[in-house]
């Protein structure tokens, strides 16, 4: 007698898989879009692919052999990184360079690789917004915004149904300014067409020129909401074709970027600030340049990497800048112009760990997250 069934594997050699990967990665892009990133960047997905399903995630700063293998034996299938595995192109992919084994060993391991990393930095509510929280800053902002994020959309819609367009627009994210919303400017005007005799008009006569009063709707939206955008004015336009145009705008967009600027609740002498500081970081060191008993009221920083924000916190008049890697060149040129503070690039940014994880807290509280035991510090002072 044959048993055409499948056989039924016992429940110890099932693995269970919650979601698959872009269901994860959805969660961090809404607040990081991918468009955020710097254009040196290599944000995104590294190894593996969107559709594979996973149970488990390990969370870390740096990439290393033994984040790979913790991940292993903790069975995780997705690690997210701070920082990218790669940042520029490969030639050769073997045992002979760091990179190359992590990468060998996380494919060996059916593990992928995510990282966000200045997509992070420069959002609203990403790493730098997280520092400044740390420190206590007051009302923080964008210390320098992004520019070319910005688009404007421009279409045309018959009179009667341009509420129905215009709120769609909206209701997709577009129309946004700094504290306002549903912006957008609205002109009145004739639009004028022929319809052929395949197409399938909302008004007017196959083959006869007809002239139809419309509402010219202009508004503007952030890159990555784009495609959403255009399909949701789509979608609720009556007209079978509908024209529009996307243009790029290079204005700021205040809504991300690097660094943040804000007051301290209590001004300090410059000293105590520095002394402040270290504690609240719990920092082993702080490189600056002369003090001068300066009292320090509005603060500048930057997570990782940001000496190219000295002139611009000056400009804004900031009494410190606090972020990593000055050069000894920068010391010497922002003397009697502004404290400048390196603390160090994991201690500016290590927190981006912390970050991931409540986002991905707040919307699967119940799936299994971590954030990597074995990683530390890649610098050691004496």
């Amino acid at each position: 007698m044959h048993n055409n069934s499948k056989a039924i594997k016992p429940f110890y050699l099932v693995k269970k898989y919650n979601m698959t990967i872009i269901e994860i990665v959805k969660e961090i892009e809404q607040i990081a879009p991918l468009k955020y990133q710097e254009n040196y960047d290599n944000s995104g997905l590294i190894i593996g692919s969107y559709d594979d399903k996973i149970s488990k995630v390990l969370i870390c700063f740096d990439v290393t052999t033994d984040v790979i293998d913790e991940a292993i034996e903790k069975k995780c299938d997705l690690i997210i990184s701070h920082h990218p595995l790669i940042f520029e192109g490969l030639k050769k992919i073997n045992e002979n360079s760091p990179t190359g084994r992590v990468i060998i060993r996380a494919i060996k391991g059916n593990i992928a690789i995510y990282a966000a990393h200045t997509n992070l930095d420069n959002s609203m509510i990403g790493v730098n917004q997280m520092f400044a929280d740390k420190i206590g800053l007051i009302n923080p902002t964008i210390l320098l915004p992004q520019k070319g994020i910005l688009r404007k959309l421009v279409t045309f819609c018959p009179t009667d149904k341009s509420e129905e367009v215009r709120n769609a627009i909206f209701n997709a994210g577009a129309g946004h300014i700094g504290e306002y919303d549903c912006c957008s400017f609205n002109g009145d005007g004739k639009g004028s067409f022929k319809a052929s005799d395949k197409s399938n008009p909302y008004v007017g006569e196959k083959n006869k020129l007809h002239f139809e009063n419309e509402v010219r709707i202009e508004t503007i939206f952030p890159v990555h909401l784009e495609k959403s955008i255009i399909k949701a004015m789509i979608d609720a336009h009556p007209y079978e074709e509908v024209a529009y145009d996307v243009y790029i705008i290079e204005n700021q967009y205040y809504n991300n970027g690097a660094g943040r600027i804000g007051e301290i609740e209590k001004p300090l002498k410059d000293v105590d600030f520095l002394r402040m500081l270290k504690k609240k970081l719990n920092l082993k060191s702080i490189r600056h340049n002369k003090l001068t008993g300066k009292t320090i009221k509005k603060v500048a920083i930057c997570g990782g990497s940001g000496a190219f924000l000295i002139n611009q916190a000056v400009s804004q008049h900031a009494d410190i800048l606090i972020t990593s890697e000055f050069k000894y060149n920068h010391f010497i040129d922002t003397q009697n112009k502004i404290i400048i503070a390196d603390i160090g690039h994991y201690e500016s940014e290590h927190f981006a760990k912390e970050l991931i994880k409540s986002i991905l807290i707040k919307k699967f509280p119940k799936f299994a997250i971590e954030i990597s035991e074995v990683e530390i510090n890649p610098v050691f002072y004496l």
